[in-house]
């Protein structure tokens, strides 16, 4: 009989037994980074829609006073007119009184600009769209396993940075805004599509549905 030969490499005992805690201890490491990642991910999507409302609700007071500027001025105007025409005590009164109300509108508008303030939530918002974005692909790769937990966690670090210096400069929001921003989200369900509402901006061969 012939002698076996060996090889004289032994497989070392436990060193294939460390292979499944490491890789369990991954898998934990990036359930607990995506778990971060989405609760950032939904702070950004309220931050960037309670932006967008604010955005609007500026646009509004812009032009509702614009508007109140403009039925001021034509009081006036006409009081003016009045007062030369009939020399009478309470037209004098009702002018003075429609002018001091212009007045304070003129200082009001220039100690708050809702146009200055409404472009100032709509740049805000474009800022956070990027982020949002960014975000929602890099949980994509994620959940797809095209990245690796130390690129993951390098990337969170760098969005949470930009993300730092876009608030830093952002203007406040306001409860009314946030409240409109849950509406939509929520109720309105913006930014949610099913595959049929896709379908119509894709080409036929991009399709899901058939339609």
């Amino acid at each position: 009989m012939k002698p076996t030969i060996s090889s004289g490499q032994e497989p070392k005992p436990g060193k294939q037994s460390l292979v499944a805690p490491i890789q369990a201890d991954i898998t934990v490491n990036l359930e607990a980074l995506e778990s971060q990642i989405r609760e950032c991910f939904g702070r950004v999507v309220y931050a960037h829609k309670t932006h967008e409302k604010d955005g609007d609700l500026c646009a509004q007071t812009l032009r509702r006073f614009k508007l109140l500027q403009i039925i001021v001025s034509s009081i006036t105007a006409s009081g003016t007119l009045a007062v030369l025409l009939a020399d009478e005590l309470w037209i004098k009164l009702a002018t003075a009184l429609v002018s001091l109300i212009g007045l304070f509108i003129t200082g009001y508008m220039k100690g708050f600009d809702p146009g200055a303030a409404a472009q100032k939530h709509r740049d805000t918002a474009a800022d956070l769209w990027v982020i949002r974005e960014s975000y929602l692909s890099l949980l994509t790769d994620m959940a797809s396993h095209s990245t690796t937990l130390t690129n993951a966690t390098e990337r969170r670090d760098q969005l949470q940075s930009a993300l730092a210096a876009i608030y830093k400069s952002a203007p406040h929001t306001t409860p009314k805004g946030y409240l409109k921003a849950q509406e939509a989200l929520q109720r309105l369900e913006d930014y949610t599509f099913n595959d049929g509402e896709i379908d119509k901006f894709l080409p036929p061969n991009l399709k899901k549905t058939g339609i």
